[in-house]
């Protein structure tokens, strides 16, 4: 059987843009088993400098937009970004096929907004430049709690490291979930990160005297099949109900409840991808009473039923890349990579 060609990733830099979020999709991507290829643009294939005081050379122009699959604006320095588009890149934009993939890391996302592309989809950026964002685009949703969005063609993500949760979200779109924790692994990154921005907002620091709700965590991570309850949670942590879930806050940017819910349905798309077990063994594997429970779950979350996520991402598994894979179903798996 032929070998489909990879998955074509264009980078597009502009002056002033950082250098660490410029190299996150070569880095997460090409972790991910030859599945893509990865190239760095600028608008007009000349060399730019970064806001660290070193020039890039990129591999050329706005003309390797025309065969990308996903182009990725990366950030610039927020003294340098307009609210209009410069000539070139405007241009460069317009290189980009109807049916591509756009995404943005960080500021990145003021050029899409900019070239009118986030008309009636849901953005974020980083949570400092949320006033300036929505004072130049009042009329563009954004949510600067999350770590990244994602709207169909168009996704966007927050600041810095929010671009490797979202290049990891792409892999598992298009490959599921087992391709994207080992491309995570062999960067040494955490597969999925609990909660949005608001973990990382400026507040107040907690007193390192105070007790800390990981360990909670990490129990309640092995005991996803199982009623848990705050008040158990609160009991574990040794702590009140009222304390722990405010110190739960503070530390996921998630309610206890919504916290666990996300690692039970992350749980329930591993278990519909790895395994052969039934909708109701998966549902009660991760603690619902019956399967109309995840079904409600997942159809909020994901938009599709468990039977189609199980569908979509099994065949996208078997044909990765072209190739015939064999998969063994990981039975009695009870734990979740977080």
């Amino acid at each position: 059987m032929s070998i489909a060609r990879p998955h074509r990733v264009v980078v597009l830099a502009q002056e002033g843009a950082y250098p660490f979020e410029i190299g996150i999709p070569a880095r997460i991507f090409g972790a991910a088993d030859g599945a893509y290829e990865v190239a760095l643009c600028t608008p007009t294939g000349a060399p730019i400098t970064t806001n660290a005081g070193f020039g890039i050379s990129p591999a050329g122009g706005s003309e390797l937009l025309r065969e990308a699959d996903t182009v990725i604006v990366a950030p610039v320095d927020p003294r340098r970004l307009k609210p209009v588009l410069d000539n070139d890149v405007r241009d460069a934009l317009a290189m980009i096929r109807p049916d591509a993939r756009i995404a943005s890391i960080c500021t990145g996302v003021f050029t899409l907004a900019a070239a009118g592309m986030l008309d009636g989809r849901a953005s974020t950026t980083h949570w400092e430049c949320e006033a300036l964002f929505r004072s130049w685009y009042p009329d563009i949703e954004l949510d600067e709690k999350v770590l990244f969005t994602d709207a169909g063609r168009v996704l966007t993500s927050a600041g810095a490291a929010s671009g490797i949760d979202l290049c990891l979200h792409m892999i598992r779109t298009d490959h599921g979930t087992d391709l994207a924790n080992r491309a995570a692994r062999r960067c040494v990154v955490a597969p999925h990160r609990d909660g949005g921005q608001a973990q990382y907002i400026e507040r107040a620091v907690l007193d390192p005297k105070d007790a800390s709700t990981s360990r909670t965590r990490e129990w309640a991570l092995q005991r996803l099949g199982d009623p848990l309850t705050l008040a158990g949670l609160a009991e574990h942590a040794h702590m009140s109900e009222r304390t722990f879930t405010r110190r739960f806050r503070e530390e996921t940017g998630l309610a206890p409840r919504q916290w666990l819910t996300e690692q039970r349905l992350a749980l329930a798309r591993e278990l519909l991808e790895s395994t052969d077990q039934g909708i109701e063994a998966i549902a009660a594997a991760i603690g619902y009473a019956t399967a109309t429970s995840l079904r409600t779950h997942l159809s909020a979350a994901l938009g599709v039923s468990p039977a189609t996520y199980r569908r979509t991402f099994r065949a996208t598994s078997a044909t990765r890349r072209g190739e015939q894979v064999v998969r063994t179903p990981r039975r009695g798996t009870s734990a979740v990579t977080v």
